[in-house]
């Protein structure tokens, strides 16, 4: 069962940047490069939502708020998924988890909530404040 890590959250004033890391567990050690890779948050009172999916082949999808502000990228050596967070608002502020899904369909071009394979994370608190 697939599971990942997330980090790099924290406070940080509207306008800053933060990056997000998302690795895998130290006790699966899966090879994130197998599957599509995504970014979701979850705002206090609202509900889970994608933000941005990575593909197998590095092909990178935005929900329209993280467009220009947001980027996600793969680090092979690391065996990582980063999520590079500028201009950041108040309205960013939530949890934001990573999970995997799969490499083929409309999993990651849609950011889907739905059908992640393994299990959610712990997930980073990122807070924006105004």
């Amino acid at each position: 069962q697939v599971q990942l890590v997330e980090s790099g959250g924290g406070l940080v004033e509207a306008g800053g940047s933060l990056t997000l890391s998302c690795a895998a567990s130290e006790f699966t050690l899966d090879d994130l490069d197998e599957y599509s890779i995504s970014w979701f948050r979850q705002a206090p009172g609202k509900a889970t939502e994608g933000v941005a999916c990575i593909g197998t082949d590095r092909t990178q999808y935005y929900k329209e708020f993280a467009e220009g502000r947001f980027t996600i990228s793969r680090d092979k050596a690391k065996n990582t998924v980063n999520l590079q967070m500028n201009s950041l608002k108040p309205e960013d502020t939530g949890v934001y988890y990573c999970a995997a899904g799969p490499g083929v369909g409309m999993w990651c071009p849609s950011i889907r909530v739905a059908g992640i394979i393994g299990s959610w994370g712990q997930g980073t608190q990122v807070t924006v404040s105004s």
